[in-house]
C-alpha cells in the first residue's frame, strides 16, 4: 500500500534536512504506474524509482532526467528463460514489478531486478538509466535473483567477497522470501562480474542450510531490511515457527561478511512490546542514537551502556494481520551481538544451554537434538561449520524491548536523524501520513517521545489528482523554522531543528545562526525560555527612528580584503558621518552593515611543500617544517623551510608496459617540483625517457615517454675458434640486458649462432682413398653414398698389410683442415652362380608343390562340401527343433507368468524396506557379508561407556559436517598405500550412512571431489577412464548416491519388470535339471553354466501336506531328478508363496516324509541307501526313492530358528554343501548329483583320434542351442526391463537429469572432452555403476533368494546391458564368446535405446538446485532415523583412529582447519572414545 510512498517521503525528508527551504511549495514527481522501490545515489543526489514496467532517473529536485521501460514482457509463470526456448509456452504480456533497486557505486551502475523471467537482474548506467550495461537471460537458474511472486519481498546490501586466491570481488547479498516457483535460496551472494566459471549475478556461495531446504515454505519468511555493520551482514525479517498456527515472529540474522559458507548464519528473535504484542516487523532503520538518546537509554537500564556513536536498530512492528496499532522499538547492535555470541557459545561449549536452560534452537532441521555437543573456543570462530543447520535463539532467550512509541494504525516506515544532539524519528503509516517524533522532556509528562504530523500532501489530494497512493514521490522539509516569527513560537514545539537566533532575531537551525556558539546566541530549551529586553540605551539609534537619514554612517573599502584563517586580523575601513557616534566608539561594530572580505586557508589544496611554494604570493603562504603543512607566514615564524623535502613517489601508471617502450607513463607523488623545468631527467632502469612538459602538474604528476635503449658491444672473447663451431663466445659491452632473449640475434660471419657451422658442400668423406658423395648434413648425422666398387687403394694404416679383398677400409671424414676416422667399411665378395643351374633348381620344386597342393585342395573341398551339406541339414533340423521348442516353452512360461502377474497386480512384489535395501547395497558385498556390524547394528560397547561414547560420536558427527575436516580426512586416507579399494568402498558406504541426515551436504562433498577427480583425469589426457572403476572414495559415494536417489524409482517403475524378469529366469531354469553340486543347468543363458549331458527326467506333481496346518494339500511340480533339498525348496516356495523369502522356513529346518503305504519314509539327500560308485556317492533324488506322480508328501518343521535371509545370504550354497558333508556316511566319500566332476575332467583331457575330438566338441556344443531356446523364451521380459530403464519418455528420476547436466556442464569447460567421453561418463555413472549392480543382484531390491544358476543367467543379461551402453562397436567372429553371440542381433537396438535415452534427458527441463536439494532433504527426513547412524560413526572413527597421526598432520598444515580448531576437536573426540593421549 502506502508503505513505499512513505518510505520515499522519509528518504527525501532526510535529504532535505541539510537545505533551508525558502518556500513552502513541495516538490513531487508522479509515475504512471505504482512505485515499488526508491534509492538515492549519495554522491550525485540523484533519485532512482523502480516502478512497475519503468525505471525513472530524477535529479535532486525530482525532475525527470531519464527513464527506461522494463515491461510488459512476454512471459509465463512456468517459463524458463529465454522465452524463445520451446519450454516457454502460453506466454502473454505480463507486468514487470520492480523487486530490487541497489546502487553499485564501484562501477557507477544501478542493479535492477524485476519479477519477470524468474527474477533476472540487469545493470543500468547511473548517469543514464536508458543505457543498459549488462543483461543476460541465458545463464540458467544460477542467475535468478528475485521472485516472480508479488507478495515476496526482496532486500539486499552491497558487500565484497575474497576468494581462496585472495582476489576481491564486488557482490551483493540478497535476502528473499519463498515463492512457489522461486529458488529456495533464503540468503545468496551474487557476484557482479564474470570470473572463471562464475557469471554476473550468479550465486557464488552454496550453503544448503539456508539455500536449499524443504522446510522453507512453511516458515513464510518476510524480509524487510538488510544492512552491514563492522564486518557483519544483518537481515531483518519475520517468519513462523514452522507449526500450524502461522503466527509470525521477528528475527534478526547475522553472518560474518567474510564467511564463505554462511557457517556463521545465526538468528535472534526480537520481541517488541508487552508480551511481544508487536510481533511482525514492518520496517527498520539503523543509525547512531545521538548524545541525548544514548544517555536516556543507558539511564533506563534496559539497553546496557549506549554511547552516542554506537549503532541502534530502530524497528516499527505491528500485531499479526491487525493494523489497529503499531509500535517503535529500539535494539542496540551491541546487545544484539552479545546475545548472538551467547547463543553460539551455548551451542559450542554448553550443550546449547544458558544457565542450565536450553537456549539454542535448530529451526531448519527435522532433527534438533544432540547437535550442540562440541566444546570449541568460540572466540576464534566465525560460525559453526560443522553444524547441520543454522542456529537460532529459543523464544525464552529472545531480545526484549519495550514499545517507546505506540500509534493507532499501521506504521510502515521509519527513518532517524540526529540534530543538536537530539534524536528525531520520522514514522510513516499506511494512510499516507508522516509523523515526526523526538525524545525529550515535558513539564506535564516528564521524559518521553513526542509527535507532530508533517505537513504532507494528504491521501485525498493525491487521489484527487487521479494518482494511486504508490504513484507519487514528494520531497518535504523536515523543519519549517523560517515560518516562526517570534521566539516563543519558535521554541514552543521543542523541535531540535529550530531555535531562536538572538542577534539575528529569527528562528533558524543552529547551523544557520552565525553566532550560535556564543552564550545565549541561539536559544533552544525544553523549558521554552526566550530573551526578554528590559532596557535599551540610548533609546534612539536608527537613522529611520531619529529622522537623521542624511547623516547615517556609511562604511566601505575594508582593508585587508584577504584574511587568513586562524590568524587574528584587524580590519580597517573608510566611512563618513561617523562624528555623530563618537561617544559610542566601542559600540560602533554593531552598526556595521555587511561587506565582503575573503577568508582563505593556505593548507587547502596545498598538501606538500612544492604546492605551497607555488601559491600566489599575495596569500603569503609558507611551508612550515615543524607543522609539516602550508600556513600563513605569520603563523610559522621560526620554522620556515627554504628547501622542500625530497620528492616522494606514490604510484607509477601504468606499472607494466612493452619492453620496446613507446608508451606514456605517469609518476604520481608529492614534492615533484614547482616548475616543469625542475624535472631535470627521467630514466627507467637506466633508460632515458622523454619528459612531456605540456602535461606536467605542479608537485603531483610527471608525464614522460619511455623509449628503448640500444645495446652496445665493446669486445668479443675469444677472438678465434674452431671452424666446426661449438666454441662459447662472450660478448662484453653496455645495455646488453635490453629486451628479451627472443629479441636478440647473434651472428658470426653471417651465420646465426646455435646453428650448423658448416654445410654439406663443405664436408668431405673418403673410403680408403676414394671420395664419397655427401648427400645431407644434419646436427648429428652425415648421409653418404659409398663408391660403387671396392677401392684398390688402402688407407695409410693398412698399406703394409697384404692386399686382400676381405680387408676393411677406413671411413675418413674431413671438415676444413680437421680429419676424423669414424669407422671402417667392408665390401663383400660376389660369387656368381650360372643361370642354367639356378632356374631348374628353383622351378622344378615349385611345380611339384603346386601339383600336390591342387590335389589336396580338391580332395578337401569335396570332403568339406559333403560335411557342409550334412551340417546344413542338421542345422535346418536343429533350427526347426529350436523354433518349435521356443514356441512351446514360451507358451508354457507365459501361462506360468500369468499367475505371477496376478500376484503382482495384488501388490505382492516383495520389495525390501529402505534400510534393508541400503544395508544390502552398501554392506552385503563387504568381507563379513550379512554379519557385517552395519547390518546387525550391534556394537560391543560396555554399558558404563555408552553415554560417553554416544556423546563423543555426536561430536564426531558434527566434525564430519565440517567440509574442511572431511576433505582432509578423505584425502589423508586415500594417500595411504594400505587404504585399498575394498577399504575405500566400505569407507564411502559408512560415510553415506553417517551423512544421510544431510544429503545436500553429502552431495556438495561429492561434487567437490568429483570436480577434482575430473580435473586429474582431464589433465592426464585420459578423461575416458573416469568413473570406470571404484578406485576412489568419491566413485563409491556416487554409486551410493544413485542408489539412494533411485530407490523410489525402483519401487514405482523399474522394480516390476525387474522382478518379472527374475521370476521368469528362475522358472525357466528350474523347469529342467539343475546339478546341485556343479551348479549347472539344462536351461540357462550362460554357456559356462550349461549342463552338457542329456539327463533323462520327467515332471512329477506332488501333493504336499503341511504338518499341523490342516488337511489342505498343495500341488507342487518337481522333477524326478531333483535332490531332496531341491524338492524342499520348490515345496517351500509353493506353500509359502505369499511370504517373502526371509520369513519362510529354511531347507535345513524342515523334513520331508513320503507315505507310499501305511508307513512313512523320511527323505534326505544322503542316507544308507545312497548309491555309491567307487569313491563317489550320488545324492538321493526322487527317482532314487521311486517317488511317483501324484504322490503325497508331508512337510514338517523340525527346527525353529530365527535366522533370516539377512544373516547369511552369500553363504547359503556353502551351508548346503556343509550339510551334505555332515550327513555323509563316510567323510572321505565324494558326492555328486547328476554329473561326476571327474567325468567332465576326463572328457576335457581325453586324447584320441581327430574324429573322437570332433565328436566330443560336437556333442558339447550341440547343447548350446538350448541357450537360444532360453533366450527366445525370455526375450519379452528382457525387453520390458530395458524399456523401463532406458525410456526418457516416461518418468526420469530427477537425480539422473541433475547429474547428467552436471557432466555436460563440466565437459564444456574442457577442450579435450568430446561427446564420446561424455557418453562414457554417463554410462560409467549410471548403467554400469547402478543398474548392472541391481540387475545382477535382485536380492538387493527384493526379499528373494538368488541361486547360482539364476545368477549366471542374470550375468549374461547384465553383460548385454553393458555392451549396449558402450560406444565401441563389437566385431563378432566364430571365436567370440557365446554370451556375446547370443544377443548380437539385439545389441544394435539396445544401443539406439541408450543413445535416445541420453538425448532425451539432455532435452528435458533442467532440475534446479532447489528441486534436487528439496528431494534430497525429503529423503533425509523420511529415512535417516531408520539407519544405523551411530554404528556408522563408530566404524568411521576406526579409520580416524588408524590414521590418526596423518590426519592430525594434515589438519595442522591447513590454515582453514587451524582457524576452526579442527585438530583440537579431533583430539578431544579421541580422548573421549579411546582415552588417546593428546596435547590437551
Amino acid at each position: 500500500g502506502a508503505a513505499l510512498l512513505l518510505l520515499c517521503l522519509l528518504l527525501l525528508c532526510l535529504s532535505a534536512a541539510g537545505n533551508q527551504l525558502q518556500k513552502e511549495a513541495l516538490l513531487d514527481f508522479s509515475s504512471i504506474t505504482p512505485i515499488n522501490n526508491v534509492v538515492q545515489d549519495p554522491r550525485s543526489g540523484r533519485v532512482y524509482l523502480g516502478a512497475v514496467n519503468t525505471i525513472y532517473q530524477l535529479d535532486e529536485a525530482l525532475r525527470e532526467e531519464a527513464r527506461t521501460v522494463t515491461g510488459p514482457k512476454e512471459d509465463a509463470r512456468t517459463c524458463t528463460p529465454p522465452v524463445s526456448t520451446p519450454y516457454c509456452q502460453d506466454t502473454k504480456p505480463s507486468p514487470n514489478v520492480n523487486k530490487l533497486l541497489l546502487v553499485h557505486p564501484s562501477n557507477d551502475s544501478l542493479i535492477v531486478c524485476g519479477s519477470r523471467y524468474r527474477g533476472i537482474c540487469s545493470l543500468l548506467n547511473l548517469s543514464n538509466v536508458e543505457q543498459q550495461l549488462y543483461y543476460s537471460d541465458s545463464k540458467g537458474e544460477r542467475t535468478y535473483v528475485a521472485s516472480i511472486e508479488d507478495g515476496v519481498a526482496v532486500v539486499a546490501v552491497m558487500s565484497t567477497y575474497i576468494n581462496k586466491d585472495g582476489n576481491t570481488f564486488n557482490v551483493f547479498l540478497v535476502g528473499k522470501g519463498y515463492g512457489s516457483l522461486d529458488s529456495s535460496k533464503l540468503i545468496s551472494t551474487r557476484i557482479l562480474q564474470d570470473y572463471r566459471d562464475w557469471v554476473v549475478f550468479e550465486s557464488i556461495i552454496e550453503a544448503s542450510t539456508v539455500q536449499a531446504t524443504p522446510f522453507v515454505p512453511k516458515y513464510l519468511h518476510d524480509f524487510r531490511h538488510a544492512f552491514k555493520e563492522e564486518g557483519f551482514v544483518y537481515f531483518l525479517f519475520s517468519r513462523t515457527m514452522g507449526s500450524t498456527d502461522n503466527k509470525n515472529f521477528t528475527f534478526v540474522s547475522r553472518l560474518c561478511e567474510d564467511d564463505p559458507h554462511y557457517y556463521s548464519y545465526t538468528e535472534l528473535q526480537l520481541n517488541c512490546g508487552p508480551g511481544n504484542r508487536y510481533n511482525k516487523v514492518q520496517a527498520a532503520y539503523v543509525a547512531s542514537p545521538g548524545k541525548e538518546l544514548a544517555r536516556g537509554m543507558t539511564e533506563s537500564g534496559q539497553y546496557g551502556k549506549v554511547l552516542a556513536w554506537h549503532k541502534v536498530l530502530f524497528m516499527v512492528a505491528s500485531p499479526d494481520d491487525d493494523g489497529a496499532d503499531s509500535a517503535l522499538c529500539m535494539y542496540p547492535l551491541n546487545t544484539i551481538n552479545e546475545r548472538l555470541v551467547d547463543i553460539i557459545s551455548a551451542c559450542y561449549s554448553d550443550s546449547g544451554k544458558i544457565a542450565g536452560i536450553p537456549a539454542v534452537d535448530i529451526p531448519y532441521s527435522y532433527k534438533t537434538d544432540e547437535f550442540c555437543t562440541s566444546h570449541i573456543d568460540v572466540s576464534s570462530l566465525c560460525g559453526a561449520d560443522f553444524l547441520p543447520s543454522p542456529l537460532a535463539s529459543k523464544p525464552e532467550f529472545a531480545q526484549q524491548a519495550k514499545a517507546v512509541i505506540i500509534r493507532r494504525g499501521l506504521l510502515t516506515a521509519v527513518a532517524i536523524a540526529v540534530e543538536n544532539d537530539h534524536t528525531i524519528a520520522f514514522l510513516g503509516n499506511s494512510l499516507g501520513e508522516v509523523y515526526k517524533a523526538r525524545r525529550g522532556w515535558n513539564v506535564m509528562c516528564g521524559s518521553g517521545w513526542f509527535l507532530e504530523v508533517c505537513k504532507v500532501m494528504s491521501r485525498e489530494s493525491v487521489q484527487g489528482k487521479g494518482l494511486g497512493e504508490e504513484s507519487m514521490i514528494t520531497k518535504v522539509p523536515v523543519q519549517t523554522c523560517h515560518l516562526k516569527t517570534d521566539c516563543q513560537s519558535c521554541v514552543s514545539p521543542w523541535d531540535p531543528y529550530c531555535g531562536w537566533c538572538v542577534l539575528e532575531g529569527r528562528c533558524t537551525r543552529r547551523s544557520d545562526c552565525r553566532r550560535a556558539e556564543e552564550k545565549n546566541g541561539w536559544l533552544w530549551s525544553p523549558k521554552q525560555q526566550c530573551v526578554k529586553i528590559v532596557s535599551f540605551n540610548p533609546p534612539n539609534l536608527s537613522c529611520k527612528k531619529t529622522q537623521q537619514g542624511a547623516r547615517c554612517p556609511q562604511f566601505e573599502n575594508p582593508d585587508p580584503v584577504l584574511i587568513p584563517v586562524g590568524f587574528k586580523t584587524t580590519i580597517g575601513f573608510e566611512g563618513i558621518n561617523l562624528d555623530v557616534y563618537q561617544v559610542l566608539e566601542k559600540k560602533i561594530a554593531s552598526l556595521l552593515p555587511s561587506f565582503t572580505v575573503t577568508l582563505y586557508s593556505c593548507s587547502l589544496g596545498r598538501e606538500d611543500c612544492s604546492l605551497c611554494k607555488n601559491a600566489d604570493p599575495k596569500y603569503r603562504c609558507v611551508w612550515c617544517v615543524k607543522r609539516k603543512s602550508c600556513v600563513y607566514e605569520k603563523l610559522c615564524t621560526n620554522d620556515q623551510g627554504t628547501e622542500c623535502p625530497d620528492p616522494h613517489i606514490t604510484d607509477i601508471i601504468p606499472r607494466y608496459g612493452p619492453v620496446r617502450g613507446g608508451i606514456s607513463v605517469t609518476i604520481k607523488g608529492s614534492n615533484l617540483g614547482i616548475h616543469k623545468e625542475d624535472i631535470k631527467a627521467i630514466s627507467v632502469v637506466g633508460v632515458p625517457c622523454i619528459h612531456q612538459e605540456n602535461k606536467y602538474a605542479v608537485s603531483t604528476s610527471v608525464f614522460y615517454y619511455l623509449i628503448l635503449q640500444d645495446p652496445i658491444a665493446r669486445s668479443v672473447h675469444p677472438a678465434n675458434g674452431s671452424k666446426a663451431g661449438g666454441t662459447v663466445i662472450t660478448i662484453s659491452g653496455f645495455n646488453l640486458d635490453t629486451a628479451t632473449r627472443e629479441d636478440i640475434a647473434v651472428t658470426v660471419g653471417g651465420v646465426v649462432c646455435f646453428e650448423k657451422a658448416m654445410t654439406a658442400k663443405e664436408a668431405q668423406a673418403f673410403v680408403g682413398d676414394v671420395p664419397c658423395y655427401v648427400n645431407a648434413l644434419q646436427d648429428d648425422k652425415l648421409f653418404l653414398d659409398p663408391p660403387s666398387s671396392q677401392p684398390q687403394a688402402r688407407s695409410k694404416r693398412h698399406r703394409r698389410r697384404r692386399d686382400t679383398s676381405s680387408d676393411t677400409l677406413d671411413l675418413l671424414i674431413k671438415f676444413g683442415n680437421g680429419e676424423w676416422v669414424v669407422g671402417s667399411v667392408h665390401y663383400e665378395s660376389n660369387n656368381e652362380v650360372p643361370l642354367f643351374i639356378i632356374i631348374p633348381a628353383v622351378i622344378i620344386p615349385m611345380l611339384l608343390i603346386i601339383l600336390v597342393s591342387v590335389y589336396c585342395y580338391r580332395r578337401k573341398s569335396q570332403q568339406a562340401e559333403r560335411e557342409y551339406e550334412k551340417v546344413k541339414h542338421q542345422l535346418e533340423n536343429l533350427e526347426e527343433s529350436v523354433r518349435d521348442r521356443c514356441k512351446k516353452e514360451f507358451t508354457d512360461l507365459m501361462i506360468e507368468m500369468e499367475d505371477h502377474t496376478n500376484e503382482l497386480s495384488e501388490g505382492r512384489i516383495p520389495f525390501l524396506d529402505y534400510k534393508t535395501y541400503t544395508d544390502r547395497v552398501f554392506f552385503l558385498p563387504s568381507k563379513d557379508g550379512a554379519n557385517d556390524v552395519m547390518i546387525t547394528g550391534k556394537l560391543d560397547i560396555p554399558e558404563a561407556r555408552k553415554a560417553i561414547v554416544g556423546q563423543a560420536l555426536n561430536q564426531f558427527s558434527n566434525l564430519l559436517n565440517s567440509k574442511t575436516f572431511l576433505i582432509n580426512f578423505i584425502k589423508t586416507l586415500e594417500g595411504r598405500p594400505d587404504f585399498n579399494a575394498r577399504a575405500k568402498v566400505y569407507f564411502a558406504s559408512l560415510l553415506t550412512v553417517a551423512l544421510h541426515g544431510k544429503l545436500e551436504y553429502y552431495t556438495d562433498i561429492m561434487r567437490t571431489l568429483l570436480l577434482e577427480l575430473m580435473g586429474n583425469y582431464v589433465d592426464s589426457k585420459n578423461p575416458k577412464l573416469m568413473l570406470r572403476r571404484s578406485e576412489t572414495v568419491v566413485e563409491r559415494m556416487l554409486c551410493n548416491w544413485m542408489s539412494i536417489c533411485l530407490y523410489q524409482f525402483l519401487k514405482d517403475s523399474a522394480g516390476e519388470p525387474l522382478y518379472k524378469l527374475f521370476r521368469a529366469i528362475k522358472h525357466q531354469t528350474e523347469k529342467g535339471p539343475v546339478d546341485a553340486r556343479v551348479k549347472k543347468a539344462k536351461y540357462t543363458l550362460n554357456d559356462t553354466g550349461l549342463l552338457g549331458d542329456d539327463v533323462e527326467y520327467c515332471v512329477l506333481t506332488l501333493q504336499v501336506l503341511v504338518h499341523g496346518e490342516g488337511p489342505d494339500v498343495t500341488p507342487v511340480k518337481v522333477l524326478n531328478c531333483d535332490t531332496v533339498s531341491q524338492v524342499k525348496e520348490k515345496i517351500i516356495e509353493a506353500v509359502y508363496r505369499n511370504l517373502p523369502y526371509s520369513q519362510r522356513p529354511k531347507v535345513d529346518s524342515v523334513s520331508l516324509e513320503w507315505r507310499p503305504g501305511s508307513t512313512g519314509q523320511i527323505l534326505s539327500d544322503l542316507d544308507l541307501t545312497s548309491q555309491k560308485e567307487g569313491r563317489w556317492r550320488r545324492i538321493n533324488t526322487l527317482a532314487h526313492y521311486n517317488v511317483r506322480d501324484n504322490a503325497t508328501l508331508v512337510l514338517s518343521i523340525v527346527l525353529h530358528t530365527q535366522q533370516n535371509y539377512d544373516q547369511n545370504q552369500d553363504n547359503q550354497e556353502e551351508s548346503k554343501n556343509v550339510l551334505l558333508k555332515r550327513n555323509a556316511l563316510l567323510e572321505d566319500d565324494k558326492v555328486f548329483h547328476l554329473v561326476r566332476p571327474d567325468e567332465l575332467d576326463e572328457m576335457k583331457s581325453k586324447r584320441g583320434s581327430m574324429k573322437d575330438k570332433s565328436m566330443t566338441k560336437a556333442i558339447t556344443e550341440i547343447y548350446l542351442t538350448r541357450l537360444l531356446s532360453v533366450k527366445g523364451t525370455l526375450q519379452q521380459f528382457v525387453d520390458d526391463f530395458f524399456r523401463s530403464v532406458l525410456c526418457s519418455g516416461a518418468v526420469v528420476p530427477p537425480a539422473i537429469k541433475y547429474f547428467f547436466d552436471f557432466l555436460d556442464e563440466q565437459a564444456l569447460k574442457h577442450d579435450n572432452v568430446d561427446e564420446e567421453t561424455v557418453h562414457i561418463w554417463k554410462t560409467n555413472s549410471l548403467p554400469l555403476r547402478f543398474w548392472v549392480n541391481i540387475l545382477k543382484n535382485p536380492h538387493f531390491t527384493f526379499d528373494v533368494h538368488v541361486t547360482e544358476v539364476v545368477d549366471a543367467s542374470l550375468s549374461v543379461i547384465a553383460q548385454t546391458f553393458m555392451d549396449a551402453c558402450t560406444k565401441t562397436e563389437h566385431k563378432l567372429s566364430r571365436d567370440s564368446p557365446s554370451n556375446k553371440l547370443l544377443y548380437a542381433k539385439e545389441i544394435s537396438t539396445y544401443k539406439k535405446m541408450v543413445d535416445d535415452y541420453y538425448k532425451g534427458i539432455r532435452q528435458m527441463v533442467s532440475v534446479s538446485d532447489q528441486d534436487m536439494n528439496t528431494h534430497l532433504a525429503e529423503v533425509s527426513r523420511t529415512h535417516t532415523d531408520k539407519l544405523n547412524t551411530q554404528v556408522a560413526l563408530h566404524q568411521l572413527y576406526q579409520y580416524a583412529s588408524k590414521y590418526y597421526d596423518g590426519i592430525i598432520q594434515s589438519l595442522d598444515e591447513d590454515p582453514a582447519a587451524q582457524s576452526k580448531q579442527l585438530t583440537l576437536r579431533l583430539q578431544r573426540i579421541a580422548a573421549a572414545l579411546e582415552n588417546k593421549v593428546t596435547d590437551l
